[in-house]
């Protein structure tokens, strides 16, 4: 598990976009082609995820990366 309180803010502004898209991590992951597994690691910080994978959720939920990682 990672321990990052930068990685824990992403995961928790995934969390808030997906709800606020009105999505299930279900239907996150299947829009964005990621295991639903992964799309519940991310959002509870427990892996530092990829650029790659960010993109697909942010496609997936129809917001920028930039949204995504702003945290400050």
């Amino acid at each position: 598990m990672v321990e990052s309180p930068v990685i824990k803010l992403v995961g928790e502004k995934v969390r808030q976009k997906r709800l606020e898209k009105g999505y299930s991590q279900d239907q996150l992951a299947i829009e964005a082609d990621i295991p639903k597994s992964q799309v519940g690691r991310i959002e509870r910080g427990e892996i530092n995820t990829t650029i790659a994978t960010l993109d697909k959720i942010s496609q997936a939920l129809g917001v920028t990366i930039k949204d995504l990682v702003d945290i400050y």
